[in-house]
């Protein structure tokens, strides 16, 4: 069967990308992928993903430039409410019954799902007694994770989230504005650590009780989205959590079986 030659430079960029710098997206998934590559081409100075493959393979900077397009660093403050609500009420209360908590976030991007369990745990009296760990490939990411500020035009929009979330103080109470930014308050990240972690070439690095991961598994094939559930499953201890939202399935994943649905609408389960 022959293949169209943008396919075909897709996969050789993919497997360039591999074998020089160790990043393997060679089983995200065709279109979504396809479709940031393509719109990275002009930012590059490129008319095919042939020349870009040439530029990432002899200039390391364009390839840490790239990452920024493959990797979508969007995310928001207690993005999908429901999804913190749904962790109140489901998961907090036997969260509550162990004496240490390690929480994994898992492709965490710019940090902000982090901060929103920080302070969800905060309010729940857990967050002195937990661990929290934030991954991602993305290292530009990571670095805007760790210095926790954020655009203070966007808070409104997050405190909006934050209530319906059912936060329980104000979301201003939990960061100081200055120059039109908001730099989180620190003992939020006092037990937070945001790692280097690739779901397609890693393995666990910890044992933990809850992990979310939101918004990823969906740009993954098949087989990566598998890859990525074993390890969640083999990461989470006895009975643990994990999260998925309401944007994600595990309904055809050979990794079904292995764990009880706790909330259908948020992808929320519990491992067996």
């Amino acid at each position: 069967m022959k293949r169209d030659a943008t396919e075909i430079e897709l996969k050789l960029l993919a497997e360039a990308i591999y074998l020089r710098y160790g990043h393997d997206f060679r089983d995200y998934s065709g279109a979504s992928h396809k479709r940031r590559v393509l719109h990275a081409l002009p930012e590059f100075g490129c008319s095919t993903i042939s020349a870009l493959q040439s530029r990432v393979l002899h200039e390391p900077a364009v390839f840490h430039e790239l990452l920024q397009f493959l990797t979508i660093p969007v995310s928001e403050i207690f993005r999908d409410p429901s999804y913190y609500l749904a962790l109140r009420r489901d998961v907090v209360p036997l969260l509550q019954t162990y004496p240490s908590i390690k929480v994994w976030v898992a492709g965490c991007s710019t940090g902000e799902e982090v901060y929103s369990l920080a302070i969800l745990l905060h309010e729940e009296g857990l967050l002195e007694r937990s661990l929290i760990y934030g991954t991602d490939i993305n290292p530009a990411s990571l670095d805007k994770a760790r210095r926790g500020i954020f655009p203070l035009a966007a808070m409104e929009r997050y405190a909006d989230n934050y209530q319906r979330a059912g936060g329980k103080r104000q979301l201003s109470d939990y960061y100081t504005a200055a120059y039109d930014a908001a730099l989180l308050d620190r003992s939020l990240a006092a037990n937070v650590t945001f790692a280097d972690h690739s779901l397609a070439t890693d393995n666990v690095f910890s044992e933990t009780h809850l992990v979310s991961c939101r918004n990823v598994l969906i740009y993954f094939n098949r087989k990566l989205q598998d890859r990525a559930l074993g390890l969640f499953h083999a990461s989470l201890c006895h009975r643990g959590f994990l999260g998925l939202g309401s944007k994600e399935s595990m309904d055809f994943s050979a990794c079904k079986e292995r764990f009880e649905t706790l909330d259908r609408r948020e992808r929320l389960y519990r491992k067996l």
